[in-house]
Order: C-alpha cells, then structure tokens, then sequence
C-alpha cells in the first residue's frame, strides 16, 4: 500500500466477517494526522467494527493496516496501546466494583518499590484526567454507584491516561449532558492542538459538523465516500447513510387522548445509602391513553429514578402512591409491573437490557413464553412464530433468530429490547433515552413506533438527552432538576429555551 504523507492511519481493503455477516467489505481508509475525522453509518454498517480493528480488539480477515507509515498486524489491544492507538467503546468496559482510579489505571497500575500497588499516584493522575475533562467526581468513587453520563467520562478518561497520539471515540456523547458535551468538544480541540489523531463516531449531525475536518460514511460493511466537511451538509450525510433521504419526522397527535392510565402522586425516593445521589421529592404528572409524556432535565436530575420506582426496580425506599388505571400499585419487583401491563426499556443497553449470553430468539420471547405453551410444553414453532411478528414490526436486522444478540450493532439490540417488552401487550411504556446511540434511520423507525403505538391507545413515557427529539414526539412535559418537577408544559408551550431553564433553575 502506498504510504501518503502526514498519515497516521491508513487501513486498505479491509474485510471482516462474522457468521452470516460480512461486517466490512474491502473497506479504504485514509486519516491525516492531527485532524478530527469523523465516521457516519447507520447502525450495523461497519463503523465500530473497522475501529475495533485498528484498536486490536478484532483481527481482519483481509487488507492492510498502517499506523504513521508503519505496516502494523496487532493481535490484540495491548499492541495497539503501545503502537499509540486508544479507543473509547460506545458500550462502557468498566469493572463496577472497583473505584474510579483503579478502572482508569486497570491493568497499568502505578507501582512503588518491591512491586506494590501505589495508590495515591493512580488517584493524583486520576484527579487530574478528571479535572481535564471537567468532571465532578472522586477517583476514590466507586464507578458501579455512578450513572451512565459519568462512567462515560471515566471511560474517556481511562483513554487520556495512555497518552494516546491516536484516540477512537465511539459515540462519546450519547449519555452525556449538553454542559458535559461542551467539556469533552474543548478537550478534543486541546487534544488536536497538541498533535493527537481523533476518529469520531457519532450519529449526531451537529456534533460531526462542528467538529470533524473530513468526513467518511459507511453503509452495510461498504464505503460510501470521504469528503470534506466543507463540501457536504448533514442532510446529504443522512441520505449517504441510509440510501435514502430522511424526511423530518411528524408526529400525528391525537385529537382526543384517553383515560388516565398511569398517575403518580408526591412520589419520593430516598437512596438506600441515605445519600443525596437519586433522591426524588413529591414527583407528580398523569399520562392518558395514547399520549406521549416527555421527562426532561440534566443528568442526574432524576428522570431515570422515576421509570425505576415505577417499574419496581429500584434498591431505595419511596414514599408516595402510583396508580394505574385509578388502581393503587406498588411493585416490588419488574415482573409484577409487566403482568399489569407496565414495562420500561431502560438507558443502559449492556448492563440492564441484553442477555449477552443468549440469542435473539431467547432475549425477545423471555418475558411472553407464556403465550408459547401448548399442552403444557413450550412449542418452538410458536415461539419462533411470536418472534417472527416482533423482528418485523420493529424491523430488527439479523442473519437469523439463533443469531448471538452481541452479534448484532447496538441499534439492533435496542429494538430487540423493545420488542420483547411490546410482545407482553402492555398498556404504558416506560421509554428512558431509548435512541441512545442510535443512527438516524433507526431513530426515524422508533419514531414511527411510538407513533403507531399511541393511537393504537397506548400510554408513553419518554425521557431524551435530546431535547429537539423530546419537543418531536411528546404531547406534554415536565421538566426536572435536583429529584423535583420545576415544570410543566403542553406541546404549544413547550420551546427549547423553556425546558433548559427549567432545568437549570433559570
């Protein structure tokens, strides 16, 4: 392969497959040094596959792979390490028992004499990455007590700390705050400054357009095309993407909404340590049949506290009265709420969602086998049947139903999710920041889902870290800070500006 200068990556002819997938076929790939390339693809194209390759976690089956001019064959992440490449994985690869510093040092430990662990300089550099990227928190934490938004940045962090001339950053911001957003777009402009390598990959078009210097879309394991962020615009990126044009979604509202199906009143949730960290006070709304109620607020504000004690899943204790349909409820535990009709996708794909263990036929029959029996014996004819129906209504890509789940992109795992949860026939749908690293032609069908679903009568609740996605699709809103509703709007009132000052106090 001809080397080009002032390259610090250049991948040619890159093939990978899995069973039954061609993940990346004969894909080409130049990135200049020192430049902010961004990579666009629906989910499932390739995209985080081809950095897995360049960051040693997987091996290609054909092309060839160059870091600053030197051909590399690394056969494993501990070769790209030393070769200068980190990568930030969209699904978080952090150990939750252990504090913050020994995750971001895991492996790389600072050692004093004889061999031992030194503590104090793993929290000393620890506090610094942390302080780099602006974030509130003690390297002394333990990262399983943290949410999603701050295991990110630990993650971030963990990649900072290897000194990395070349960083992958794989959807870095899809549980992050606007404010946090901010932090991390001046640290990769620090980063650039200083001479590092950034391949990002994002779903977000304003993110891409304010940061990338070049542009590369991929589609179903193929190159589309590399341009100039010059010489393009986020609308003809989308259709790059999805082979097609993505019209703005509208969502149809109903003229008349239905009864009360869900009503919470002065829910208050205090933690099981008595801590501050996801305390709810005297949380009120109602949601009627076929409409859709968006949460807003910052991380942190307690919009994921809510759908958990709902749902029964949370570890604290919580005062106040649920009701649906009029009835007083109170579970104690997720399989309660489905039997009476009330189930949550939660915000944490990996760790609360998949059954990495099992394929996609198992991960969405599991909560309805109870409609596979015949004759007191479960029928894998109808349960394949039943499974069939979800895969087409949501429009789940896969090779087959036997296929491992963690085979499949992030995108996909989602729907499965949503899937398995629409198979027990709810009445009320807990949806918390469900397109979370989702492109945008999986977004455009999740919207038309909740579309579908509405007027079919049922009830959503919604919560989004994209406030443009929120003003979309909900009918009403309340907004969020500190564990307390600070508002509450109909969609005509409902602007951007409002919302935000809601949630900031102002």
């Amino acid at each position: 392969m001809e080397v080009l200068p002032d390259v610090a990556v250049a991948m040619k002819g890159i093939t990978k497959q899995f069973p039954g997938v061609v993940a990346l076929d004969s894909v080409t790939l130049h990135v200049r040094r020192g430049e902010v390339h961004a990579l666009c693809g629906e989910n499932g194209a390739g995209k985080s596959t081809l950095m897995k390759i360049l960051s040693g976690v997987y091996q290609p089956d054909a092309g060839e792979l160059q870091i600053s001019g030197k051909k590399v064959n690394f056969q494993g992440t501990r070769d790209a390490e030393v070769a200068g490449v980190a990568i930030i994985h969209q699904e978080l690869e952090l150990v939750e028992e252990l504090s913050v510093a020994a995750n971001i040092f895991l492996g790389r430990e600072p050692r004093k004499m004889f061999g031992l662990l030194n503590d104090n300089i793993a929290k000393e550099k620890s506090q610094s990455l942390l302080t780099l990227l602006e974030a509130s928190i003690s390297p002394e934490e333990k990262t399983g007590t943290l949410r999603v938004g701050d295991q990110q940045l630990v993650e971030i962090a963990k990649a900072l700390s290897l000194n990395a001339s070349i960083i992958v950053m794989d959807e870095p911001t899809s549980a992050l705050t606007d404010s946090e957003v901010e932090r991390l777009e001046r640290t990769i402009n620090t980063l650039r400054q200083q001479g590092c390598t950034i391949l990002y990959i994002s779903h977000k078009m304003d993110e891409v357009f304010r940061l990338a210097d070049q542009i590369t879309v991929l589609r179903d394991g193929r190159l589309v095309c590399t341009v100039d962020k010059t010489e393009t615009s986020p609308a003809e990126v989308a259709g790059w993407m999805v082979g097609r044009n993505i019209e703005k979604h509208r969502f149809r509202r109903q003229e008349t909404i239905g009864k009360c199906l869900l009503e919470v009143k002065n829910l208050s949730l205090t933690s099981k340590d008595s801590s501050q960290r996801g305390r709810l006070h005297n949380v009120s709304f109602r949601v009627h049949a076929g409409e859709v109620l968006g949460i807003a607020g910052l991380m942190g504000a307690g919009r994921t506290e809510v759908l958990e004690t709902i749902f029964g899943a949370t570890h604290g204790r919580w005062q106040g009265e649920i009701l649906l349909s009029g009835k007083s409820v109170r579970f104690n535990h997720p399989s309660e709420a489905c039997d009476a009709g009330l189930v949550m996708v939660p915000e944490d794909r990996k760790r609360l969602g998949v059954f990495a263990n099992f394929n996609v036929n198992e991960n969405i029959s599991l909560c309805s086998l109870f409609r596979t029996i015949r004759n007191g014996f479960l029928s894998r004819q109808v349960e394949e049947s039943l499974v069939a129906q979800g895969i087409h209504q949501i429009g789940i890509k896969t090779p087959s139903q036997a296929t491992r789940i963690t085979q499949l992109s992030g995108g996909n795992q989602q729907k499965c999710i949503i899937s398995r949860w629409l198979l027990t026939k709810p009445k009320i749908l807990l949806l918390d920041d469900p397109t979370r690293g989702i492109d945008v032609g999986a977004k455009a069908d999740l919207y038309t889902l909740i579309n579908s679903l509405c007027q079919a009568g049922m009830a959503v609740v919604l919560t989004s870290s994209e406030l443009p996605e929120l003003l979309g699709l909900a009918d009403r809103f309340i907004v969020m800070n500190e564990g307390k509703v600070t508002g509450e709007f109909s969609h005509d009132e409902a602007t951007e500006k409002k919302l935000m000052a809601a949630a900031t106090l102002g």
